[in-house]
């Protein structure tokens, strides 16, 4: 009796190899992590506050929302302040929407940003600016966060090379850095154009500067003892200070 005979499954070897990339940002960057304070109302609720609670408390704490606004290395690193990978990983996957030959679902699945925080350099600024809520009035808001003017860091991507090439990957990270960016009010997100960014040399002296100067010493410093970003920043905060002292609300020093 005959018997049918099965096709021999081969399967390819997967490589993998790394790229470390020196990034130096082209825009300033705004650092935008949810707060404890946030996160544990989402958890669990507060009860509503009635009119005379609403009156005898403080609705923004501008510098405690700009301390917590970065995300910041528990133990001991070259810097205070790092980013998540993901979010370079998103500038990249963003940007293969608008670049023939790959598509982003490819690059979620081939690419790898390595690390669970990034050091970034850079000292931050106090940024208070206008913001839109998410309901279905775009509720004006103000908010308060960290901003660095200027900012450098180092990220190693793996992937593999008989998927995607090297040269790829490059022209990848570049154009995530143009169309897209990362940290709050992004380029991708249309009006702002925060968080862009360019790959540069080992040696470049705008990275040498300031990855040498704006490590973590400078950020504790910076964040001890902001400075404001901009003159519409340092005018609402100097009226904000002065409101809330004649009311007899008390804020952080």
């Amino acid at each position: 009796m005959a018997t049918k005979s099965s096709a021999e499954i081969s399967i390819m070897e997967v490589k993998r190899t790394q790229m470390t990339f020196c990034i130096l940002g082209t825009t300033p960057i705004i650092h935008n992590c949810m707060s404890a304070k946030a996160r544990q109302e989402l958890l669990l609720p507060a009860p509503k506050k009635n009119a005379a609670e609403k009156a005898s408390s403080l609705k923004h704490n501008p510098l405690e929302e700009f301390r917590n606004s970065p995300y910041k290395y528990r133990d001991v690193q070259n810097t205070l302040v790092y980013i998540l990978p993901t979010a370079f990983k998103n500038a990249m996957m963003s940007a293969a929407l608008d670049m023939p030959g790959v598509n982003k679902t490819q690059i979620k699945r081939l690419v790898y940003v390595h690390g669970q925080g990034i050091s970034i350099f850079g000292v931050p600024q106090l940024l208070m600016a206008v913001t839109r809520s998410a309901d279905i009035k775009r509720t004006p808001d103000v908010r308060s966060r960290a901003i660095m003017p200027e900012w450098a860091c180092r990220l190693t991507v793996e992937f593999s090379p008989d998927l995607i090439k090297e040269k790829s990957i490059i022209n990848l990270l570049s154009a995530g850095g143009i169309f897209s960016g990362v940290g709050d009010w992004r380029q991708e997100r249309g009006s702002g154009n925060f968080g862009s960014f360019e790959i540069v040399s080992e040696d470049n002296p705008d990275f040498v500067r300031i990855t040498e100067t704006m490590g973590r010493d400078a950020q504790i410093e910076a964040l001890e003892k902001p400075k404001c970003f901009d003159i519409e920043t340092e005018d609402l905060y100097a009226w904000y200070g002065s409101e809330a002292d004649k009311r007899g609300l008390k804020v952080a020093a």
